[in-house]
């Protein structure tokens, strides 16, 4: 490991962890302005963050080590798989060490242990949100995986490092497979990061709630970190999808002198994205959960299709 590559992987991971709840600020302000209301403010996050951290922790008398512990693993896996994805630079020795497929794993334990927090203290909510969050996850997953075999099959590689170092320089063309890729992964992200229209983070309706389901029992210090580890998923989701679809503006490895403006520019990448993002929601309606497992089974053929159009056309 260079010092070069190690100096960049704790600028992105301080610079990650440190940026995911002013993404989730900037959607929530751009939704606001959207539909002419007025904007919450772009660090309101950080103060719900810190109000919940002041706060002590109510635990329920037949909560077991799953439930306390289930909110430390689930912001490691978030923080992991964002020091996983090349945001700033190519060169990340943990990027190295793991590949899409671990990617995939990472964002499966965080899930699985979500899920057995929600059914441990017994309550309704927690499992109907637990059975829900893991029959998304059952259909959004290979979904997922089927996006990075569409870029692996291009680069050659597995690794998201070579992925995004292999994108930007090759010849100037229209791919169908990443078309559709992207178009997948898209309605993927909304998937898992319970956004409209498979969720709404701002409801607490039994009949529809997924993520907020799972956390209904989380107090003070431990839902903090469940809300802090959701703002990195989102953050982790939107990287993902400027490194492997718009990867221009990452900095080569070994090249330091590239780092401020791989800055810049992963920055606004991650703007309009969150503006993306929040056009999409305010275009969109909350779907009845009945039909959610329609819509990510559609990103799945998606994904699919583009595979095949690789192997078909572009091979």
């Amino acid at each position: 490991m260079n010092a070069a590559g190690a100096f960049n992987q704790v600028v992105q991971a301080l610079i990650v962890v440190a940026a995911a709840p002013l993404l989730v600020g900037w959607v929530n302000a751009c939704r606001a302005w959207l539909q002419n209301r007025r904007a919450p403010s772009l660090f309101q996050p950080y103060r719900v963050l810190r109000k919940l951290l002041q706060k002590d922790a109510v635990l329920a008398d037949n909560a077991s080590w799953v439930f306390r512990f289930a909110p430390y693993v689930l912001f490691g896996c978030m923080w992991l798989a964002a020091c996983i994805v090349p945001v700033l630079a190519t060169d990340l020795p943990f990027a190295q060490a793991a590949d899409v497929i671990a990617l995939v794993g990472v964002f499966a334990v965080a899930r699985v242990f979500i899920s057995l927090a929600a059914m441990d203290t017994g309550t309704a909510f927690g499992s109907l949100g637990a059975r829900r969050e893991m029959f998304i996850g059952a259909l959004a997953e290979p979904a997922l995986l089927i996006i990075f075999f569409n870029l692996s099959l291009i680069s050659q590689s597995t690794s998201l490092n070579t992925i995004v170092e292999t994108l930007p320089h090759r010849e100037l063309a229209i791919h169908p497979s990443l078309a559709f890729a992207a178009v997948a992964f898209v309605m993927v992200l909304l998937a898992e990061n319970a956004r409209i229209p498979v969720d709404n983070p701002a409801t607490h309706l039994e009949l529809t709630m997924v993520h907020e389901a799972l956390i209904l029992e989380y107090s003070a210090r431990h839902l903090a970190l469940i809300e802090w580890a959701s703002a990195l998923k989102l953050f982790v989701y939107c990287a993902i999808g400027a490194a492997c679809f718009l990867p221009w503006g990452i900095a080569a490895a070994g090249d330091l002198a590239a780092l401020p403006l791989a800055v810049v520019v992963a920055a606004l990448k991650l703007v309009a994205a969150g503006a993306g993002l929040a056009l999409l929601e305010t275009m969109s309606a909350k779907m009845r959960i009945f039909r959610v497992p329609e819509f990510v089974a559609t990103a799945f053929l998606l994904a699919m299709l583009g595979l095949l159009l690789h192997f078909v056309i572009e091979v």
